[in-house]
């Protein structure tokens, strides 16, 4: 399994770490030893780097490169979706993931998914402070925390970012992994 973790300028990393730990403990604790990720970026300023909306710097592993191929898609939020849900070189690229098995997102990477077309017809959710934006994109917006549409799953505001990797974990691994990577990660949460 391959899954194509998206970075871009103005992020917040925080959804892109909170997905990224759980997520990649399925390696590490040995639950999908075949799982494989790379961090993605599409264009950059900084050499292979993105600086998040607080300047924090990010190295990509690829800059450009189609997402097909990849059975994972995930976008993370920040102010850069406001632009970049317009940005129709970056929209065609995120929609060379079309073919993804599980597309995913977290906060205003929602906004993201739905400019590439891959909300129409579902239920989704975002930032609160986004619901009107992402209307126009899904057939319902929820206020839900994590919208689980079988091959699209969105999370709600920055700390869910955890909540979605680990409900990525179960799908992908089972309800134990989420439990023993939730254990720890020391995250009680559920």
């Amino acid at each position: 399994m391959k899954a194509a973790l998206i970075i871009f300028d103005h992020m917040t990393t925080l959804d892109f770490i909170g997905f990224y730990d759980p997520l990649t403990r399925l390696k590490t604790m040995k639950f999908l030893e075949n799982f494989e990720w790379k961090i993605c970026a599409h264009s950059t300023k900084i050499g292979a780097q993105v600086a998040d909306d607080r300047g924090l710097k990010i190295a990509a592993d690829t800059v450009g490169e189609s997402l097909a191929g990849y059975d994972l898609l995930f976008i993370p939020g920040g102010f850069g979706t406001r632009a970049l849900q317009h940005d129709r070189l970056f929209i065609e690229w995120i929609g060379t993931a079309k073919n993804a098995a599980l597309k995913t997102s977290v906060c205003t990477g929602a906004l993201l998914l739905g400019a590439a077309g891959f909300l129409k017809g579902k239920r989704a959710t975002t930032h609160p402070g986004a619901y009107q934006e992402l209307a126009p994109y899904c057939a319902t917006v929820v206020t839900e925390r994590i919208v689980d549409e079988g091959d699209i799953i969105t999370g709600g505001g920055v700390s869910t970012s955890i909540d979605l990797g680990l409900h990525v974990v179960e799908r992908l691994a089972g309800a134990d992994a989420r439990t023993r990577i939730a254990k720890q990660m020391d995250y009680p949460y559920r």
